[in-house]
Parts: structure tokens; sequence; C-alpha cells
């Protein structure tokens, strides 16, 4: 029962953090389940890699509930979407492969160095300047494969990517939250399918594991994060959120270095 409210817990925060930021909530759910897997004595061989299949999973969820939001405003730019959409599939499949190949410990590594690396990036709101228009077709499939490439090893929605990216090619921001949020689909659905089929058949799975998806967590959080998005999207059009985004980055620097320390 105690587990069960963590998993709820932690739905809640994400949905929040993924109406608000455009972000999927990987970078919280990944170290959290990290703790709590360890806490449940889940082997430490596939702990990491069963968090992040698990996170890729919820943010399915959560992706579509923010999007619903954030289409209501008019928000997402859809053809930015179409363009980004193809590279961003197939880097996320192989983002899955190159993930369930990576022992535990580097892994957990990566994903502690570059949540410190956001965790900056959110403190001190260094949005790039929008020095350019959009890439064409070759460039904007690129940068999908790049973004769907490193969201799915680290089990993120990919907001802290593609909302950079958008901004710098004269997105307004809004726009690029919003369009952030719905590209989180295919790369969780890619990426969830990826790190179930390459953990199909791993050893010291626990039971209610589908290769690399656990059950419980993933139905706990995504039961009140889709409650909580819509409410962390309307926030996003109604307040302002730069104190907020500084506590959120202070928050993501501690999960970072936790991840890093083991």
């Amino acid at each position: 029962m105690e587990t069960l409210l963590i998993y709820l817990a932690v739905g809640a925060f994400v949905g929040l953090i993924a109406g608000l930021f455009g972000v999927g909530g990987g970078l919280v759910i990944v170290p959290v389940l990290v703790f709590v897997f360890k806490a449940q004595s889940i082997s430490s061989a596939v702990m990491v890699h069963l968090a992040i299949g698990t996170s890729l999973a919820t943010i399915v969820f959560t992706s579509i509930s923010s999007v619903r939001a954030h289409h209501q405003r008019g928000a997402v730019r859809w053809d930015i979407f179409r363009r980004l959409a193809p590279g961003i599939v197939v880097g996320a499949l192989l983002g899955a492969v190159l993930a369930g190949a990576m022992p535990t410990k580097v892994l957990r590594s990566l994903f502690g160095v570059f949540e410190l690396a956001i965790a900056a990036y959110l403190f001190w709101n260094r949005q790039p300047a929008p020095h350019r228009t959009l890439p064409g077709k070759a460039g904007m499939s690129a940068a999908g494969g790049v973004v769907g490439t490193i969201s799915a090893i680290l089990g993120i929605g990919g907001g802290t990517l593609t909302v950079p990216f958008l901004a710098w090619c004269n997105v307004h921001l809004r726009e690029a939250v919003a369009t952030s949020a719905a590209t989180g689909l295919p790369i969780a659905i890619a990426g969830a399918v990826g790190f179930v089929a390459t953990g199909w058949n791993a050893a010291g799975l626990p039971e209610w594991a589908s290769g690399y998806l656990y059950w419980p967590a993933f139905l706990g959080i995504v039961a009140a994060s889709i409650a909580f998005a819509p409410l962390g999207a309307r926030l996003a059009h109604t307040i302002p959120v730069a104190r907020l985004r500084r506590s959120f980055a202070l928050f993501l620097a501690l999960l970072g270095v936790r991840m890093l320390i083991g």
C-alpha cells in the first residue's frame, strides 16, 4: 500500500510538470523508481532499465493528456510535429536498443550527468537566441532522430531537448512547449515498445514485469498523472513560472547527484 501511494504521488507531480514545462516527467520518474525498486530489492542489474522502460510507457498517457489541454488552446504546431515525428520514431527505437546493451552503471551515470545539465539549464533559464528558421525536411528528420535517441536512452519525453531547439528556430516559446508535449507521444510509444522487446528475456526481472516495463508502477503513475496534467497546462497559461522553474531545477540537481553516487 505504501509503495502504491508513492507511485500515485509521483504521478501527480509528473502530471503537473508535464503540463507546466512540456516535459514528459522522466527526469523525475526514473530516479524515483530506481530508489523505490532498490527498496523493493529488485535486481540491480535491471532496476535502471526497468525504471526507464516504465517511465517511457507512462509518458504515453501523460503526453496525451497534456497535448489535449494545449491543443484546446491552439498552441500545438502540428506542422512541426509532422516533420519531426518520423525521425523521432526511428531514433527512439534505436535508443531503446542502445540502452538495452548498456550496463546499469553506465546508464545510471549518463542519466545523472544529463539531469545535472538540465537542472543548470532550467535554473539559469538560458533560452537559445532565435537565430534561424526551422530547417528543411532532412534537417527536421535529423533533429527528430537525435531527440528520439537521447530521450529513449534516458526515459524522458524529449521536452528538455525539443523546446530549446524550437526556440532557437524562432518558434514562440509557448508553442514550443505545447509542440514538445506532442512530440513526447511518438518518443514514448516507440521507446516503450523497444524496452519491452529488448528486456523480454532479461534475467532478474520481478513478477508483473513485461520486459523492462513494471506494471504496478506504470498503473499507479498513470492514474495520477492523467488527472494532474491538464491542471499543469492551465497553470502554464496563467501564472509566471520563473520561481517554480528554479525550485524544480534544484530538485532535479539533487536527484542527479543521488543517481551519480548510487
